[in-house]
């Protein structure tokens, strides 16, 4: 009777715990070859305790961090390029307690080679798997030899034509040659911005795309088109997830909602939504 008694406390506390698993996992669309994220710069102008929360109501599980972000309160009003060992540890705890992971981080205003030594370093205490940035081409050969030494890659980054060097795959390419620690964050709608299709991007890059920043914007090969819902926009995304498919792409797509940044978690959530089932809908046709 003992026994018995012990073998069914067993089963119920494996159950309880597989229960308590499921409920703090936020749900994963398992079909997806890729994961969704949010880019916390969607939430830039709140503190990242209050961006973290609106992350987690966006029912994802990762996040990309930013260096400029002003941390709040809980972390003196510093920026993330200037944490302290506390300040990882309360941003770790931060993300462990919202069951979410920062698998990146984008950079901004690094300049010396013990600038991107601080954010390896950051990366690395963090379990990151890549950097976001657009380096100066001074800079390709260090930042390749770092991402090496730290196996952190580099993922560069564009906007639109006029305002970044990198606007056109061609210059990603370049970066690229002889930099095998180098990979890419394609930001669909910066190349929409500049007058380029998505997917043939995506295409051009093939073997090298690390994350997706997810976006829609009014209006094509315009610098300055305004950012809307994804869907609501201009940009098709239909052979985008074709393209991402037949690549095995297996990243984080992350949602970057840069419009009605004072309220914008519902467009954050809709912009999700409506790419998930849009892949949804892709994967029923070819069925």
């Amino acid at each position: 009777m003992a026994l018995r008694n012990k073998l069914l406390y067993l089963c119920f506390l494996a159950a309880s715990l597989m229960g308590c698993t499921e409920n703090t996992k936020k749900v994963e669309d398992r079909n997806a070859d890729w994961d969704m994220g949010v880019a916390l710069y969607s939430f830039n102008r709140f503190s990242f305790s209050d961006a973290l929360t609106k992350a987690d109501s966006a029912g994802v599980n990762y996040v990309e961090g930013f260096s400029f972000h002003k941390m709040g309160k809980e972390f003196n009003d510093s920026t993330m390029a200037s944490m302290t060992a506390e300040d990882i540890r309360k941003m770790k705890e931060m993300l462990r307690t919202s069951n979410l992971e920062m698998q990146s981080m984008y950079v901004s205003g690094a300049k010396s080679e013990n600038d991107w030594k601080y954010y390896f370093e950051l990366a690395k205490e963090m379990n990151m798997r890549h950097l976001v940035c657009e380096p100066e081409k001074e800079s390709w050969d260090m930042l390749d030899s770092l991402a090496g030494l730290y196996k952190i890659k580099i993922a560069i980054h564009m906007h639109a034509k006029g305002k970044s060097m990198y606007w056109h795959p061609d210059s990603v390419i370049a970066a690229m040659k002889d930099h095998p620690n180098f990979g890419v964050c394609a930001d669909l709608g910066h190349w929409e911005r500049s007058g380029l299709d998505p997917g043939e991007c995506l295409k051009r890059l093939e073997g090298n795309i690390l994350g997706v920043h997810l976006k829609d914007i009014h209006q094509s090969n315009n610098p300055d088109a305004k950012d809307v819902i994804v869907g609501n926009g201009v940009i098709k995304f239909p052979p985008i997830i074709d393209e991402l498919k037949r690549q095995r792409f297996k990243g984080v797509i992350l949602v970057e909602c840069e419009h009605k940044m004072e309220n914008n978690l519902a467009e954050v959530i809709a912009g999700r939504k409506y790419f998930e089932g849009l892949y949804n809908q892709t994967n029923q046709t070819s069925e």
